[in-house]
């Protein structure tokens, strides 16, 4: 057997070969640093910091891919982040005449920061087509069984009627939920500029009237959001993150759940389009997707946790606090870009089944409009005699239909859906 090269995703299916997965790997966050060091040299050059033929030259040996990611990670222990060994690479690939422009001014967390805000915001644009594709196959279920009644189930018991399409636009809701919150945390990451303890110092000295200026073209030149200040400590973006993503898992989780209920053998009235094999039962089909979602928004909040635990960042620069968010975040990254991937799988391939739904309206025999039946007979009954007859109903155990007491009584549980076709009308007019 030969040593590993990387983290293939052996025991994460949830995320293994995924668009998240390449976009969070070791060789895409080696890309993000190149990327952050390229663009300072090429910011200070814009502000006559640096020769422009320095910026060329870092750019140019930047995207040169000679760097070993596996070396660099090895190296990276001696001072506890991979920036500093790469930093010694990237000056030695651009040789003695520019060497001296790379990193100039800046400190490792300056571009480990700016490198993960490149990562992130190049996940989240991967999880946001898909969100956008889970959405729009939500929004044709809910349309097309706008009218499609199923039982509404209270504490896993059947309560009162409602519609399918009800369901599925309030899943909808959910992921439009998750879709706004990441684009304006994706949109809100900021680049980070400060220098060794945040007060732009180092770049005075080389030579800037007002360093004030350099975060903010630092930013234009990777495309990301200028810092009101440096945020070394101040870990709101992180905490965003943490935030965006803790809920997009837990609202794709919320769909899977419900799918995997109602997909079960007993109840089967939707099944999901493509359904996993067993390894012991041929008859099975399982539902993979929804599995794996479920797992997801298991998984996602105490990794959220720990990013919340990491605003208590000690000084002008922690120890510890910083280093502990890379792997729960990426981690993040990687299980939401996984959901987000089975969720257009689920979304686009689910199967319902109306017939099902409707036979089980009748499980009850009529007890489903209880409190139809109950506001109904309450101004002939009053409200104590209508609820002690359907109780004596409920307990005998028979159809309602066959009641003399109801025999005037509309007992069809699809007459009894409310307001499901106008709140679903509701829920999908927004955009």
């Amino acid at each position: 057997m030969t040593q590993a090269q990387g983290d293939t995703g052996l025991l994460a299916p949830g995320w293994a070969d995924s668009a998240a997965s390449s976009a969070t790997s070791d060789h895409a966050y080696l890309r993000a640093l190149l990327d952050a060091e390229a663009a300072l040299t090429r910011a200070q050059a814009a502000l006559g910091l640096a020769p422009a033929e320095a910026a060329t030259a870092v750019t140019q040996a930047a995207g040169s891919g000679t760097f070993d990611v596996r070396s660099v990670a090895e190296r990276a222990r001696a001072g506890g982040n991979p920036v500093i060994p790469l930093v010694a690479d990237l000056t030695k690939a651009v040789g003695e005449a520019y060497g001296p422009y790379v990193h100039r001014g800046a400190t490792s967390q300056d571009i480990m920061d700016t490198a993960t805000m490149l990562v992130a915001a190049r996940a989240l644009g991967l999880i946001l087509d898909d969100l956008g594709r889970t959405e729009r196959a939500l929004a044709r279920l809910a349309t097309e069984h706008r009218d499609t009644t199923m039982p509404g189930r209270t504490l896993t018991q059947h309560a009162v009627p409602t519609t399918f399409g009800l369901k599925a636009a309030g899943w909808r809701s959910l992921v439009l939920d998750a879709r706004d919150r990441t684009t304006a945390v994706r949109d809100a990451l900021p680049a980070q500029l400060g220098g060794a303890a945040g007060t732009l110092a180092a770049f005075g000295a080389y030579g800037a009237s007002d360093p004030t200026g350099l975060p903010s073209a630092y930013a234009r030149e990777l495309g990301l959001r200028a810092p009101d200040l440096p945020w070394h400590t101040l870990r709101t973006p992180v905490a965003d993150l943490a935030g965006c993503l803790a809920f997009t898992a837990g609202a794709l989780g919320k769909v899977a759940v419900d799918v995997l209920t109602l997909s079960r053998t007993e109840i089967a009235e939707v099944a999901e389009g493509g359904g996993g094999g067993s390894s012991a039962m041929p008859h099975k089909s399982n539902p993979v997707r929804s599995t794996l979602i479920a797992s997801a928004a298991r998984r996602a909040p105490q990794l959220a946790a720990t990013l919340y635990g990491s605003l208590a960042a000690e000084d002008e620069r922690p120890a510890g606090a910083w280093h502990t968010e890379w792997e729960p975040l990426r981690d993040l990254l990687r299980l939401v870009g996984g959901a987000a991937r089975d969720a257009v799988e689920l979304a686009e391939g689910l199967r319902v089944r109306p017939d099902a739904m409707r036979e089980h309206l009748d499980l009850t025999q009529g007890l489903i409009v209880s409190e139809r039946l109950s506001a109904e007979l309450a101004p002939e009954l009053g409200r104590p005699r209508a609820k002690e007859l359907l109780t004596r109903l409920a307990s005998e155990g028979r159809p309602l239909a066959e009641a003399p007491e109801l025999a005037d009584v509309d007992l069809d549980p699809t007459h009894y859906t409310g307001s499901a076709g106008a709140l679903t009308d509701r829920a999908l007019e927004r955009r």
